[in-house]
């Protein structure tokens, strides 16, 4: 165990560096993240057209989450949220010496449960307590929408500190940078098309997501 502090992206605790996944179980991963990426994907396309009710410009995502087929997309989110904390782990024990860090592994987890509370809390809260629904939903939305974007720039940054990963760390980080600009544009300009914004956001978030599981999916399977 190691202990010590960057500014940037390290945890005061850095956990034993010598562990990793073996590379069955490191494709496992990939491919079931890969697969909760694409059910969310999928699912929320095809509300953009089930759902005529809703201006798929101007209505949010989490308009969804209600109406015909909200427990479809409820259930997206919570496969979503489980996906991202598994790759996280497996990103996690996948980097290499200096590269291994915390901080992003906890981001991650935090994103992902702040996406299954805006999906259980959606189930029963409007029902049961109207007037703290929009509050849970909201928090818990943005600590989302925050975490993701800085844990995926964070993870960037230590890829280009692991040898195996340094030829992907320019498109990671640039990518994972223009999400994090899209989720601050789409905060601050409130005359934006708010549905369009906001799933332009996810749409990076959850492409980067991939982008990385298929990198790690790859690299297990170059590797025996």
């Amino acid at each position: 165990m190691r202990v010590g502090w960057h500014p940037v992206a390290d945890s005061r605790i850095t956990l034993d560096t010598t562990f990793s996944l073996p590379m069955r179980l490191k494709r496992c991963v990939a491919l079931s993240t890969l697969a909760a990426l694409l059910l969310f994907a999928a699912t929320a396309i095809w509300l953009q057209f089930a759902r005529d009710d809703l201006d798929w410009v101007r209505a949010t995502l989490s308009l969804y989450l209600h109406g015909p087929h909200g427990l479809l997309l409820r259930t997206a989110y919570c496969v979503l949220a489980a996906g991202m904390a598994v790759l996280a782990l497996a990103l996690y024990a996948d980097m290499r010496g200096p590269a291994r860090r915390g901080l992003p592994l906890a981001l991650f987890c935090m994103a992902g449960l702040g996406l299954a509370t805006v999906a259980v809390g959606d189930s029963w809260l409007p029902e049961h307590a109207p007037l703290l629904a929009p509050l849970v939903h909201g928090l818990a939305a943005q600590t989302a929408f925050l975490c993701v974007t800085v844990a995926m720039l964070l993870q960037a940054w230590c890829f280009d500190r692991d040898a195996r990963w340094q030829g992907r760390h320019r498109l990671a980080w640039w990518w994972a940078w223009l999400a994090f600009a899209g989720l601050w544009l789409h905060v601050l300009w409130r005359d934006s098309p708010r549905g369009l914004g906001q799933k332009l956001v996810i749409a990076l978030v959850v492409g980067w997501l991939a982008w990385a599981a298929m990198r790690l999916w790859r690299q297990a399977r170059s590797n025996g």
